[in-house]
């Protein structure tokens, strides 16, 4: 059927008003597709062009501030300071040797610099983008020198960071110990290390409690997002999370008394340690002679290093913990416990000294070669009388005395926070069957009665065998009073279930080592009833004969050891202290005990007439010293505030 002209046209027209409709949405949803194409590649274009190039996204750590370390009275022992520090970009520069060279005309580097930073850029040398520490510490005079010269030093940068700082210097160097950068020896001690320490020079403990605690004081990284070119350059920083820094440590010390210590020992090679009674907190640890915890965070020298190792005084050595020593005479009291505790002696059972006892075909003498004559147990520990313990060990037997001088903590490593803590040595048959292959003999038993033989004790553990004839309970050392504001289990410890009139009867002998005119450490007594203290003398043998430490050189003269509890009446701290080659207990250990004793139990100068007439002027002088050191080390405090 032939359509008409008219309906021709009106059908020409529906179709046209479809085609623009359909035209009309074919173009509004190109538009819409335009603009979302413009927004995606013009308003967007960073975050798809990133979405694309995931592989150049990088996740860096930030590394998280360590925590300080307080004393018991919240003075400051580790911190962290700001520091500046310049690092060399190699890529960033055509001429590295030159562009050192004219660093170090502004800027002091040492040959020990220098090596490390070829040695650093030889280890590093595939991956040229990373920055490498030319110079550390270095003073905001030097930073701007360097900002200055910028252009012509092309690959330098000059940064801000952290570092551990220890403002007492060498007075807590053997307990906190120090940091330092992270070697390929560190990483190699964990099955699967942290991200964080693989960030070039990142610091970690290295000692003591600094890496008894290293996790609690590292604490978190925080993460920035940066975009990287090709090569592996920082572009520009995308996002940032703040890490968390780490746990604030307070430690049991003392920093006062533990200053006092290192004056009062000088300059000789010895130990001192200082327990409180009530919690087992330690008061003071300190080994003399000592170093700057400083030098290695900064990268000691090898001259500084080489003089600290070659010293004949061991400075490096944490005497207290790490070292044994035969406790000599202090050992006494574990014998008398010993054959107490067994039935096999009263108090007032006597024995008779001739200056030696026969043993078999041996003779083993008694330091005063003419004898005590006769004696018990109080007379026998005043005096320290050798004989009287020779008798004892042959009753009573190695067993009997090892048991009792582990009970007393002898022959245990206790659990602290340094570095190398010994066990020492509480020797028994099983032991020198296993060890060294033979059966024990009589005579063994008769050494280790006054602590000679196989017998080996440090300061900390002699410390704390006084602590307990003190209270006793098992009291053991605790360093760490609190972490982050939480505070630390007491360890005050569980009664010995020694019988009282035993330890009474100790107690009371020791009384009069210091108190009685016949008393082996009387020259040391504290003068007035408020203060007095109980103690024991020990000398221990280093060579194994008979000769005067007078004729001698240092390093063969015997061991000088004492030990004390006070106040007597109602105990308060354990003291022990070991001098090295110090010649005699009496002479060199005890009256570094008294003064320590009476520092600790006043917190402060004591008043002069706590002492004998004739150490006051020695007393009086040490402690004008002593202020004056204060003085300076405030003013240091206050010109680097």
């Amino acid at each position: 059927m032939k359509r008409t002209p008219k309906e021709t046209a009106k059908s020409a027209l529906t179709i046209s008003r479809r085609a623009l409709l359909l035209g009309g949405v074919q173009l509004g949803f190109a538009g819409v597709l335009a603009l979302r194409m413009r927004h995606m590649q013009v308003d967007q274009a960073d975050e798809f062009r990133l979405r694309a190039e995931e592989n150049r996204i990088n996740i860096r750590l930030i590394p998280p501030a360590r925590g300080r370390i307080f004393d018991r009275e919240g003075r400051v022992i580790a911190e962290n300071e700001p520091t500046f520090r310049i690092t060399l970009v190699r890529e960033d520069t055509d001429d590295v040797d030159q562009v050192i060279a004219r660093l170090a005309r502004l800027v002091e580097l040492d040959e020990d610099d220098l090596n490390r930073v070829y040695v650093e850029m030889e280890r590093t040398r595939n991956t040229p983008f990373l920055p490498i520490t030319v110079a550390d510490r270095v003073s905001r005079a030097e930073i701007n020198r360097v900002a200055v010269n910028a252009p012509a030093l092309p690959g330098i940068v000059p940064e801000e960071g952290l570092s551990r700082v220890y403002p007492q210097h060498d007075t807590f160097a053997h307990v906190v110990g120090y940091v330092g950068p992270v070697s390929d020896r560190d990483l190699a001690s964990f099955e699967d290390p942290p991200p964080l320490l693989r960030i070039p020079r990142f610091q970690i403990g290295k000692v003591g409690v600094e890496t008894k605690h290293e996790e609690v004081l590292r604490g978190n990284a925080g993460t920035k997002r940066v975009e990287v070119n090709a090569a592996g350059r920082i572009m520009r920083e995308l996002d940032r999370r703040v890490g968390e820094a780490g746990a604030d440590l307070q430690l049991t010390l003392d920093s006062a008394l533990q200053d006092y210590i290192k004056a009062r020992l000088g300059e000789e090679s010895a130990s001192v340690v200082v327990m409180d009674l009530e919690k087992g907190d330690l008061l003071a640890i300190a080994s003399a002679p000592s170093y700057d915890p400083n030098k290695f965070v900064r990268g000691i020298s090898h001259k500084d290093y080489n003089a600290l190792r070659d010293n004949d005084h061991r400075p490096l050595a944490s005497k207290t913990v790490q070292d044994a020593y035969p406790p000599g005479s202090t050992f006494k009291m574990v014998t008398a416990l010993a054959a107490l505790e067994a039935g096999l002696v009263t108090p007032e059972d006597t024995y008779y000294c001739p200056g030696h006892l026969e043993v078999g075909s041996r003779r083993f003498h008694c330091w005063k070669r003419v004898g005590h004559g006769h004696v018990n147990l109080e007379s026998s520990l005043r005096e320290s009388c050798d004989v009287y313990y020779y008798e004892l060990a042959l009753k009573v037997g190695i067993e009997r005395i090892a048991a009792m001088g582990r009970l007393l903590g002898l022959g245990e490593a206790h659990e602290l926070e340094m570095s190398a803590v010994t066990a020492g040595l509480m020797p028994d048959k099983e032991w020198k069957l296993r060890e060294r292959g033979a059966e024990w003999l009589i005579g063994d038993s008769v050494n280790a009665s006054i602590g000679q033989g196989f017998v080996l004790s440090s300061p900390l553990q002699l410390a704390v065998m006084s602590a307990r004839i003190a209270t006793g309970r098992t009291i053991s050392p605790r360093l760490v009073k609190s972490i982050n504001g939480r505070e630390t289990p007491s360890r005050a410890g569980e009664p010995l279930g020694l019988k009282p009139d035993h330890l009474n009867w100790i107690r009371r002998a020791m009384y009069s080592v210091s108190n009685d005119r016949r008393g082996t450490a009387y020259g040391s007594r504290i003068i007035g009833d408020g203060y007095r203290l109980a103690g024991k003398t020990g000398t221990a043998q280093v060579l194994n004969r008979v000769v005067r430490n007078q004729d001698v050189p240092w390093e063969e003269r015997d061991h000088a050891l004492f030990v004390n509890f006070a106040p007597y009446d109602a105990p308060q701290i354990a003291v022990s202290v070991v001098v090295e080659h110090g010649g005699g207990g009496s002479t060199a250990a005890a009256p570094i005990a008294r003064d320590v004793t009476l520092q600790a139990l006043y917190k402060g100068d004591p008043p002069l007439d706590a002492y004998p007439t004739k150490d006051r002027p020695k007393i009086k002088a040490l402690q004008e010293r002593l202020a004056r050191e204060r003085q300076a080390r405030e003013a240091e405090r206050n010109s680097r505030a």
